[in-house]
């Protein structure tokens, strides 16, 4: 397969709590004003990612693995997952917040949708002031039961809130309970899953003037409680590489490129995402050289052997699976 730093073109959601900070900080090509997320590298059912740029423009993400197998996904990966690709890319903006939600795991997922299930994480690249994110019950020993009872007037009493600023990452599995909160800006890795259990709206209605539905019943079932509550505790160096997150479903480091700088990838059974959270860089694999400003990804084939990257001051997100 050849090598060389592969851009797709981002797939916009409009959503009821977007804004247009996707257009407006990333560049997304949007007028909207409630696009809520890119959806940057896709392999979900009618939303599959198309190459934008070089040997394969055109060609959709699931034509690449078709052709290429394992030297696109990696020999274990292919192993693993056949002809789909593992990890949904996105960007996020959160004008308002979103639902409280939970996502079921492996075993869950398989049961009630034939799916896999959803484990993710984010990472901060904007807040506006006092933004926070839903993490987990306040009460650890909350029965989950009363997932089907939250109202407005008893709702901060039962999860817990925590302030975050840019740089902020957390780890979210599979059956925890989550929200992302007003004015946050993030980039996501997850599974490829699109299911979702809202437990609470914050009463909110459409455009029609309707509620959005619950799931609180599979909420409850799906709802795990954990001591941590993920954040990532890490210090970041220049020229030089930090883990944010390590599980079986993917690896997501911060790159920080303030210089001239040179891989290796020969030891990595494994493609490579490149996410751009802040600056500008240069990244040229085989004999192509890609620029990446902040809110653009690309990925390399499992094939690549060597990266370069020339920056005065950028950060990437690095994601494989391990």
């Amino acid at each position: 397969m050849k090598v060389y730093p592969i851009k797709f073109n981002p797939i916009l959601k409009e959503k009821i709590w977007g804004g247009n900070k996707l257009n407006r900080v990333l560049g997304k090509d949007t007028d909207n004003d409630n696009v809520g997320e890119s959806w940057e590298v896709s392999d979900v059912e009618g939303n599959v990612s198309v190459v934008k740029n070089g040997a394969y423009k055109g060609s959709s993400l699931k034509e690449l693995i078709k052709t290429h197998k394992s030297d696109f996904l990696g020999t274990h990966n292919f192993d693993n997952f056949g002809y789909n690709f593992p990890l949904l890319i996105k960007f996020l903006d959160a004008k308002t917040d979103l639902s409280v939600q939970v996502h079921p795991d492996n075993e869950m997922a398989k049961k009630h949708h034939n799916s896999f299930g959803k484990t993710e994480m984010w990472y901060i690249m904007d807040s506006d002031k006092n933004a926070d994110i839903v993490l987990g019950l306040k009460d650890k020993n909350t029965n989950p039961e009363v997932l089907n009872h939250i109202t407005s007037e008893n709702v901060d009493e039962i999860f817990n809130r925590e302030k975050v600023t840019k740089g902020d990452s957390y780890f979210i599995p599979a059956g925890k309970i989550h929200a992302i909160g007003a004015g946050v800006l993030a980039a996501e890795i997850q599974q490829t899953s699109d299911i979702t259990y809202r437990v609470y709206d914050w009463d909110r209605k459409d455009d029609n003037g309707q509620k959005r539905e619950l799931h609180t019943k599979l909420a409850e079932q799906a709802t795990k409680q954990f001591d941590s509550n993920g954040k990532s505790n890490y210090t970041l160096k220049k020229d030089s590489c930090s883990s944010l997150a390590n599980c079986e479903y993917f690896t997501t480091n911060i790159l920080d490129v303030s210089n001239s700088q040179e891989k290796s990838y020969t030891h990595l059974d494994s493609f490579i995402i490149f996410m751009c959270v802040e600056g500008k860089v240069d990244i040229t694999a085989g004999e192509q050289k890609e620029t990446l400003i902040t809110g653009e990804t690309i990925i390399l084939p499992a094939n690549t052997e060597q990266v370069f990257f020339n920056s005065n001051n950028s950060k990437l997100l690095e994601v494989y699976i391990d």
